[in-house]
């Protein structure tokens, strides 16, 4: 006879009230606030407030979309993530495989440290140290082009060097965190493996290419798929602090949330940037669920669910 839910709070009811906390905090957080999502299709009013301001159905979707902008932050965001998963964990991996294969323990663990400082950086000193780069009063880069003799060049009136800046400052920062996960899923593949093939006459570039690589496998596919589940929500971070509010730049570097930022915060349209957070929490689960269909098509263990 199939038991209820009554039942089983009652036969597990320690364990439902150690969850409780964590399923209270989901409800106060994350389900209850939805309920603004009713202001993606109002155009809202201050005076009016929720319920009252008035009701205009998709005319937000359809300005973002006719207008542009729709098309723009959505390919910025997903460009930008793709360059930051794919780019940054190949470089994870190799600095890892080659950490690895260091046998000075203090060479090892002083490397390791220089690597990981960086992820403890707030990006608010990361915008810092860029300005203090780039910018063309008394940046490095425009101080050393003086000195050469060549014209400076402003880089925040220039759309064009901002994706490899921003690309560069991403993977830079979370090098070291990457590596680390990498390195411990190395420390975990058995020795007997290296040596059965030391035996067999194999050097350390073929140990690396049939042992390790093929064994890091599921820890890649794995980060790889939870990258790839929230590739629309971009670093809200790390674009404000470099790019600010430099709109000059935005056609490059907009993402949607600078956009929801500045729709709410900014220019005070509540809808609008409402409306382009809906849009981006719908398609980003619809291409969670894909991505997680598609891998556990080919290989059901590396699926999320």
């Amino acid at each position: 006879m199939k038991k209820g839910f009554l039942h089983e709070l009652k036969r597990n009811k320690v364990l439902f009230l150690m969850i409780s906390p964590t399923l209270l905090f989901f409800i106060l957080f994350s389900y209850v606030p939805m309920v603004g999502i009713y202001f993606a299709f109002t155009k809202f009013s201050f005076d009016k407030g929720l319920f009252g301001s008035d009701f205009i159905g998709m005319d937000n979707f359809k300005f973002l979309y006719h207008s542009g902008i729709l098309w723009n932050i959505t390919k910025n965001t997903v460009l930008f993530n793709l360059a930051f998963i794919f780019l940054g964990n190949i470089l994870q991996l190799g600095c890892a495989i080659f950490l690895s294969q260091i046998t000075s323990k203090i060479f090892k663990r002083t490397t390791q440290s220089m690597m990981f400082l960086p992820f403890f950086i707030s990006w608010v000193l990361v915008g810092a140290f860029a300005f203090n780069i780039f910018n063309s009063d008394n940046g490095v880069v425009d101080t050393l082009l003086k000195q050469f003799g060549m014209q400076p060049y402003d880089f925040y009136l220039e759309t064009a060097p901002w994706k490899y800046i921003i690309v560069a400052f991403s993977v830079w920062k979370g090098l070291g965190y990457g590596t680390i996960i990498y390195l411990a899923s190395i420390m975990s593949i058995s020795e007997e493996n290296y040596e059965a093939a030391k035996i067999d006459g194999a050097n350390i570039f073929q140990q690396i290419r049939h042992i390790t690589i093929p064994l890091l496998k599921p820890t890649f596919i794995l980060l790889i798929l939870f990258s790839i589940g929230g590739i629309l929500k971009g670093q809200f971070d790390l674009f404000y602090q470099i790019i600010g509010s430099n709109g000059s730049l935005y056609d490059a570097t907009d993402i949607i949330d600078t956009y929801v930022f500045r729709s709410l915060t900014v220019n005070f349209d509540i809808g609008m940037g409402t409306a382009a957070g809906l849009y981006q929490s719908f398609f980003g689960f619809l291409l969670v669920m894909t991505v997680n269909y598609i891998v556990k098509r080919f290989n059901e263990e590396y699926a999320l669910f």
